[in-house]
C-alpha cells in the first residue's frame, strides 16, 4: 500500500450542514468514527488535524515503503458495535487473523507471557527455580508488611526472586518510577487473580482460545497494512460523503460566548489561519491544550488545572535487518533486562507481511520518555546507534547485520495518572460543561483516559448519537475496558477503575516530578 495523502476535497455539500456546523479536532480514531458516524445521520463535519497524517496515536507510519506500527495495536474488542464498526470500514479481506505471541526476554531465554510455571522453571534452571520456590515459600510465610504499594502486592504473591525477574525491570521502564511508589490497588486490574499457584495451574490446564481475560486472547484481527489503514481508508470514505478533513492545521484557539463555543482557529502548517464556524465541536485533542485555547481565557486555577496534568511520551526506534536474522516469530517481546534501556521491542513482519519488504523485517524498539528529556531530543543518528548496540547487546541481533534505522516520535502517548489528576480533570470537565456545552471530548487524551482506541472509538459512537438523535448517554461513564483485566462476574473492583479505561497506577506527584527532572529516572 503507498504512503497515504488524502484529497482533502469535500465531494459535494451536505444539506444537514444548515442545522450542524459540526468541527472535530483530531483525525484518530475517535475523530474519524465520529466524522464516519454523522454521515449516518445526513450530517457533514469539519476534521482539523495538526498532524500530516490521519491516525493519530493508531497511524501506521510510513518511511522509505516501510510502515511501522506505534505501540502495538491488536484488534480485539468485546464491543460488537466496535467490531462491526471496523468491519464496516474495511472490508474482511483487509483483515489478517493473527497469532497472539509475545514473551518475555530476560538473561537471554524466552519466558511465555502470560507467565506459565513450567516454561519458567526450565528457563531459570534446576537451582534457580529452588531458590524461586524457596522466596515465594518465605513470602507466603512472611508477607511483607506493606501491600498497599505495587511491590509489596507482587512480592506477596511471588516471592522477591520472581518479583525481580519478571514484574520490577519493565514497570519501572514504562512509568519512569520505581514499583515501590505505585499502588497496589492497580495491580487488582492488571494482574489480577495471578500468583504462583495460578501459574502452576494455567501450566496444566490445556490451551484454549481464552477471551474472558485480555492477557489470555490467542488470537486477534489487524489490518494487513497496520491500524493506519483503517483510519486513511476511514478518512477517504468521509471525504467522499462530503466531510473536509484538513491535515498540518493545529487549532489554536476556540472562541466562546453565553456558554456556548462558536467558532475554532486553525493555522495551517504552509502558513495563514481560518476560522470555521461551529455548532457543536468534538475534540480529541489533550484536554489540557483544549482548555488553553479557549478564548476569552479561562480562570486562572482552570489554567492551573489544565497545566497540572501529566504524560508519558514515545518514541520507537526500527531498525530494518534481514529476515532470516530475526529467530523469533512473536508479536513483540518485553524485555526485562537491565542493561537496556528498550522496554519492548516490535516484530513488525509477525505483525503483518505487508509492513515490510525485499527478504527483510523490522524490529522496533519502544522507549517511554518524558517530552524534552534527553532521550526525547536526541538526533535520530544518536537514538538509531543506541537502538543497535542494545539489539546487539541483547543477543537478538549482530549490530554489523543492522541495515538502516528510522525514528519516531510520539507526544502524549499515556496520560498518567497521579494524585492529582482526577481533581484536575473534574475541574476542566466543570468548566467546560458550565461555559461551553457544546464542546464534546472524547478519546485517549481529549478525556485524559488511559485507554485502547475501541474505547476511544466508542466515546465517539455515544457522542454522535446524543447530538444527532438527543440521546443523553453519558461518555464520560463509558468503561468498556472494565473487565479486560479481570473475570467477568467478580466482585472485587479496583477502587478507582470506574470510568479509567485500561487502568494506568496512579503515582506520587512527588514521585513523578523527581523522575521526569533533568537528573531524575
Amino acid at each position: 500500500m503507498p504512503e497515504h495523502t488524502p484529497d482533502v476535497s469535500p465531494s459535494a455539500p451536505d444539506t444537514a450542514r444548515a442545522e450542524h456546523e459540526i468541527v472535530i479536532i483530531g483525525a484518530g480514531p475517535a475523530g474519524l468514527t465520529a466524522a464516519f458516524q454523522f454521515h449516518k445521520h445526513g450530517i457533514s463535519s469539519t476534521v482539523l488535524e495538526a498532524d500530516e497524517q490521519v491516525g493519530g496515536i493508531s497511524r501506521t507510519v510510513a518511511r522509505d515503503g516501510w510502515r511501522f506500527d506505534i505501540g502495538g495495536h491488536r484488534f480485539f474488542t468485546k464491543v460488537k458495535v466496535v467490531n462491526d464498526l471496523w468491519h464496516e470500514i474495511l472490508p474482511d479481506e483487509d483483515f489478517l487473523l493473527r497469532p497472539r505471541k509475545s514473551r518475555i526476554f530476560y538473561n537471554g531465554k524466552y519466558y511465555d507471557y502470560p507467565i506459565k510455571a513450567t516454561n519458567a522453571f526450565r528457563n531459570l534452571g534446576p537451582v534457580e527455580a529452588l531458590r524461586c520456590v524457596g522466596s515465594y515459600a518465605w513470602a507466603r510465610i512472611r508477607p511483607p508488611k506493606d501491600q498497599t504499594n505495587y511491590e509489596g502486592w507482587l512480592v506477596a504473591r511471588f516471592g522477591w526472586r520472581l518479583y525481580r525477574t519478571f514484574f520490577k525491570t519493565y514497570t519501572e521502564k514504562v512509568w519512569g518510577v520505581p514499583v515501590s511508589e505505585m499502588p497496589a490497588d492497580w495491580a487488582a486490574q492488571r494482574v489480577k487473580g495471578l500468583s504462583l499457584g495460578n501459574a502452576i495451574m494455567n501450566a496444566l490446564l490445556p490451551k484454549r482460545n481464552q477471551k474472558e481475560i485480555t492477557s489470555l486472547i490467542e488470537e486477534f484481527q489487524y489490518p494487513k497494512y497496520g491500524p493506519g489503514m483503517m483510519w486513511e481508508v476511514c478518512c477517504d470514505k468521509v471525504l467522499a460523503q462530503g466531510s473536509t478533513v484538513e491535515l498540518k492545521t493545529a487549532v489554536t484557539t476556540i472562541n466562546h460566548e453565553n456558554g456556548r463555543a462558536t467558532s475554532v482557529v486553525a493555522e495551517h502548517r504552509g502558513g495563514g489561519s481560518t476560522i470555521y464556524p461551529a455548532t457543536e465541536i468534538i475534540s480529541s485533542m489533550p484536554i489540557s491544550q483544549l482548555l488553553e485555547a479557549m478564548s476569552p481565557a479561562v480562570p486562572a486555577e482552570v489554567t492551573a488545572a489544565a497545566h497540572d496534568l501529566r504524560y508519558r511520551d514515545f518514541l520507537t526506534v526500527a531498525l530494518v535487518v534481514p529476515a532470516e536474522k530475526v529467530a523469533w516469530t512473536d508479536n513483540w517481546i518485553y524485555i526485562h533486562e537491565t542493561s537496556v534501556r528498550t522496554m519492548r521491542i516490535q516484530n513488525f513482519g509477525s505483525w503483518s507481511p505487508y509492513l515490510v519488504k525485499d527478504g527483510r523485517n523490522v524490529l522496533g524498539l519502544e522507549y517511554t520518555v518524558f517530552e524534552g528529556d534527553a532521550a526525547w531530543s536526541a538526533p535520530d543518528e544518536e537514538l538509531i546507534e543506541q537502538g543497535k548496540r542494545e539489539l546487539e547487546k541483547l543477543g537478538l541481533m549482530a549490530y554489523d547485520d543492522i541495515e538502516d534505522g528510522y525514528v519516531v516520535r510520539q507526544p502524549k502517548a499515556y496520560p498518567i495518572y497521579d494524585d492529582r489528576y482526577r481533581a484536575n480533570v473534574d475541574v476542566l470537565r466543570a468548566w467546560l460543561a458550565k461555559n461551553t456545552d457544546n464542546v464534546f471530548p472524547v478519546g485517549r487524551n481529549g478525556m485524559f483516559r488511559y485507554n485502547n482506541a475501541d474505547h476511544s472509538m466508542f466515546t465517539a459512537m455515544l457522542t454522535v448519537e446524543n447530538i444527532a438523535t438527543g440521546t443523553d448517554h453519558d461518555v464520560w461513564e463509558v468503561n468498556v475496558e472494565e473487565d479486560y483485566h479481570e473475570e467477568f462476574g467478580s466482585p472485587e473492583k479496583s477502587a478507582g477503575s470506574l470510568g479509567t479505561g485500561r487502568d494506568a497506577p496512579v503515582l506520587s506527584r512527588a514521585t513523578l516530578d523527581a523522575a521526569s527532572s533533568p537528573h531524575g529516572g
